[in-house]
């Protein structure tokens, strides 16, 4: 049997990580760190609107190599769709790869990180003020680009637990 992605978005601090982090141990299985992070620590400048294709194609080749890996489940911390949000949310346009990418990538789940985490801040973080319009921009391209999500609240402990009722379910 293939593995099954899980993708894993959300607005910036939203536990993404430490969700993907969770869920892979739980589960004994195969977790995808976000690209961006890498990139931009490894950039050493800031990043410009031509580097979202970059990270975006960095990501889809870091799930692509991971997939093969992963037993049942491949989580994938963030996917091209947030590089796309972040993409138009900040420079008003989107790379035309990435929007092709979008119609072609799907995951059997989406699990959307909700802003009832508190910010932490972070060298590579930018918006703070911004996590509830951009958790609405999340829900409204999941709507649009079709993709089955859930909404993922609670604190560590409990958030694992919500997201794991959920996948279990897939079982």
């Amino acid at each position: 049997m293939e593995a099954v992605r899980i993708a894993i978005v959300g607005p910036e601090s939203t536990g993404k990580s430490s969700l993907a982090q969770s869920l892979s141990k739980h589960y004994s299985d195969i977790w995808v760190p976000e690209f961006a992070r890498t990139y931009l620590w490894e950039l050493n400048k800031p990043y410009q609107y031509d580097d979202l294709l970059n990270i975006a194609k960095g990501q889809q080749e870091s799930e692509d190599i991971l997939f093969n890996a992963a037993r049942q489940f491949l989580f994938c911390d963030t996917t091209i769709l947030s590089v796309k949000i972040w993409s138009d949310f900040k420079y008003g346009k989107s790379d035309c790869w990435i929007l092709d990418e979008l119609e072609l990538r799907k995951y059997q789940i989406t699990l959307l990180c909700d802003i009832d985490l508190p910010w932490e801040d972070d060298p590579l973080r930018e918006n703070p003020n911004d996590r509830e319009q951009l958790l609405e921009i999340h829900k409204t391209e999941l709507n649009y680009y079709q993709h089955k999500y859930e909404i993922i609240r609670g604190q560590h402990e409990q958030r694992l637990k919500n997201a794991v009722s959920i996948i279990d379910k897939l079982i």
